[in-house]
């Protein structure tokens, strides 16, 4: 299930502000170039940041997401092109013979048990067409990037007022780390709480599954917004 960052719809409503500037997707649309990809399929695309911007570029889209109230914030928004909105996740995917499939941000880390991730790979494995590739990313667990998460910050966010986020990790069991983070609006004093799990999967551990579901590795990059944090994983489906 969704966190309750995605699926609140009070909260879905203020994604986009609290989170700030995207520059992580450059590196999408630059891959989605590279490997000439006219259908692009995003997985876990959330409030629509990526699609609107692959839309932008005259491609064809299909974004998915589990969690209806942000997928709601995403359709609301005005559209350069042909996107089709799904509510689902990879293992719900019809036959799509898509060029490229992409999952952003923490998406590949919120599969937390070996089936899940193996289902949710098999799933995009189906939706491309034959030598189609998949791009995603994922943090470096030695980075210890959750020894940097807790904090507060207040975000005013435009027609809603001040939005007060604060994070705790809440538990360190590796490969696992979860977190919590609180939200309380300074509009109406309303506090809400989003409880999350990510796992970290090393590099050698990604590249296995991928090989074992149909995938080779074609590149593995510096995330170029989180250098020397993140890994960019292209794979080719293969099989």
């Amino acid at each position: 299930m969704p966190d309750t960052a995605f699926t609140h719809p009070r909260l879905a409503r203020v994604y986009d502000a609290v989170n700030g500037e995207r520059d992580d997707l450059d590196a999408y649309l630059r891959i989605a170039t590279e490997v000439e990809a006219r259908h692009v399929l995003d997985l876990g695309c959330g409030t629509g940041a990526l699609p609107l911007l692959l839309a932008a570029t005259g491609r064809r889209v299909t974004a998915v997401d589990p969690a209806e109230a942000s997928l709601g914030v995403a359709r609301a928004k005005p559209a350069p092109g042909p996107i089709t909105w799904l509510h689902g996740d990879a293992t719900t995917l019809p036959p799509l013979a898509a060029d490229l499939a992409t999952m952003t941000g923490n998406t590949a880390q919120v599969f937390l048990t070996d089936d899940a991730w193996a289902a949710t790979l098999r799933g995009v494995h189906g939706a491309l067409r034959a030598g189609g590739h998949l791009a995603f990313e994922t943090r470096r667990p030695e980075y210890r990037a959750w020894e940097e998460w807790d904090g507060r910050r207040v975000v005013d966010v435009p027609g809603v007022g001040a939005v007060e986020e604060r994070r705790e990790v809440t538990e360190v069991a590796l490969p696992l780390v979860s977190f919590r983070t609180t939200y309380t609006f300074a509009s109406d004093g309303l506090t809400l709480r989003s409880d999350s799990t990510l796992r970290f999967r090393d590099r050698p551990e990604v590249e296995e599954t991928l090989s074992a579901n149909g995938f080779t590795v074609r590149d593995v990059r510096d995330a170029p917004d989180r250098p020397g944090r993140e890994y960019l994983f292209l794979a080719q489906k293969t099989a």
